[in-house]
């Protein structure tokens, strides 16, 4: 049974190292994030065990796996620990110009290339003494990611989320198709092109459909896909010399500068893809990432003008 007396006497910092251990669940990784050494992280959660009465977490290979007793308490207790700083944060006004906050931002993969370097443009002199942090992107992590503070915001493709994660439309995105133009004189693709045509796809994952196909085969549509890849950079590198055709979202095609590269519109009619920023309900009164979240919209608003958002 937990002590209760040496909870009253408890030293907070102590809390903050078992939430960094909990979201990272590596000793080496959340010292590293905390700047203090391993040990101190194990020194600390020795005595967290002691006054909880529970081991808390339990070594499995390189991973510091939480016990059942842990998985109960950590939601709750990070979440009182996010309102605490929810709290002291609004005691002081953020001034972008003399904040050094690390800003931590999951953002997909196949976004980051796209999104990132307009808003660090956006930013440089905005925030001149902040530091911007770009992690990939976990769809299973990402609400104990929040949640922990581990992450501050994510951008990713719209999807269905529930509380405690808010989100709000960032970019709405047309598909087009890239092709060879040395192997492709027509100035249109036709439907029968399309689909007598090999493709060519992006995913992380090894096999199931792929956004643009959920969207063609609610059309009754079948394409003949031959190729998959993990980046949308590679996928356009295989289409050259090739016949193949890419489908992608136009901002990223836009990216692609090599002349014989062309960009044609899909035959079908697709929705655009619909790109969103996420965060915790926890953060949404934070006066810094209050100001993130509006200078990301700005900052894709001025570089897309003839996209609005979503």
């Amino acid at each position: 049974m937990a002590d209760t007396k040496a909870i009253q006497q408890l030293d907070l910092n102590l809390l903050k190292i078992f939430e960094a251990l909990y979201a990272q669940q590596n000793m080496t990784t959340a010292a590293k994030s905390l700047f203090i050494t391993p040990s101190a992280v194990s020194h600390a959660i020795k005595r967290l065990r002691l006054v909880l009465d529970d081991p808390l977490f339990i070594r499995q290979g390189m991973q510091m796996q939480p016990t059942a007793a842990c998985q109960r308490m950590a939601p709750q207790l990070i979440n009182a620990l996010n309102h605490i700083r929810q709290v002291l944060q609004q005691c002081g006004e953020f001034n972008p110009l003399t904040t050094e906050q690390t800003f931590n931002i999951a953002i997909h993969e196949a976004l980051e290339s796209q999104i990132l370097p307009l808003l660090i443009e956006h930013l440089v002199e905005l925030i001149p003494r902040a530091k911007i942090v770009s992690m990939a992107l976990s769809r299973e992590q990402l609400t104990r990611q929040l949640t922990s503070g581990e992450v501050d915001l994510a951008i990713d493709v719209a999807r269905a989320v529930n509380p405690p994660l808010m989100h709000a439309p960032l970019l709405s995105d047309p598909f087009c198709v890239l092709v060879d133009s040395r192997n492709w004189l027509k100035n249109t693709i036709e439907q029968e092109d399309y689909l007598r045509a090999e493709h060519i796809v992006v995913s992380n994952r090894p096999t199931g459909r792929v956004m643009e196909d959920f969207l063609l085969q609610q059309q009754g549509v079948n394409r003949l896909i031959k190729y998959r890849c993990q980046r949308y950079q590679t996928a356009a590198k295989i289409v050259l010399g090739t016949h193949l055709m890419l489908t992608l979202p136009q901002s990223i095609a836009l990216q692609f500068t090599d002349p014989n590269l062309a960009m044609y519109a899909v035959p079908f009619t697709l929705s655009d893809i619909d790109t969103h920023l996420y965060w915790h309900s926890n953060t949404q009164t934070d006066h810094a990432l209050s100001w993130l979240r509006q200078h990301i919209n700005a900052a894709v608003v001025l570089a897309n003008p003839n996209h609005s958002p979503a």
